[in-house]
């Protein structure tokens, strides 16, 4: 079996503990959440909260990249939401990955991504300036409350980054 026959298989054994009838897509607290991928970030005991109060947007890095600006876009617009939470982490992937490197491992097999790694050197600095970027996002009409934080996951800490 396949990782995604046992996953299957796991929601087979649980429909009702997943279903969420009446549960809106909109999320309780108007929050969207953008965060690493990271394993071994799990957003909800950090920031407190369960299904339904936010909207959580993950990606290599918690990156406000061109998609991950379009999904809080649409959680803005279309959903609702007027706070932006940014969790990035140290030792991430990312930190200290080498764009050049990893352009060249593409290149070598024939793959041209429109798209660069996020590799880079300081996760606060880093942070700040998806903060700024996503601050100057016309495309989010609300940006008066986007905030970030950085994880620490080898004692579970969480700093607020200005």
């Amino acid at each position: 079996m396949t990782n995604a026959d046992d996953m299957l298989a796991a929601a087979a054994l649980r429909p009702g503990e997943l279903a969420a009838p009446g549960l809106s897509a909109r999320p309780r607290r108007k929050v969207a959440i953008l965060a690493c991928m990271d394993t071994r970030i799990d957003l909800f005991p950090m920031l407190g909260i369960q299904r339904g109060d936010a909207h959580i947007i993950r990606n290599a890095g918690g990156l406000a990249t061109g998609d991950a600006i379009r999904s809080l876009s649409i959680s803005q617009r279309l959903l609702g939401t007027e706070d932006v939470v940014i969790v990035m982490h140290e030792g991430c992937g990312l930190h200290g990955a080498s764009e050049d490197a990893f352009a060249e491992q593409l290149r070598a097999d024939g793959v041209l991504p429109t798209w660069r790694l996020g590799a880079f050197t300081d996760v606060e600095a880093t942070l700040r300036d998806s903060l700024t970027r996503l601050r100057a996002s016309a495309e989010l009409p609300h940006r008066d409350h986007i905030r970030g934080f950085v994880f620490n996951p080898e004692d579970g800490t969480l700093r607020e980054v200005a």
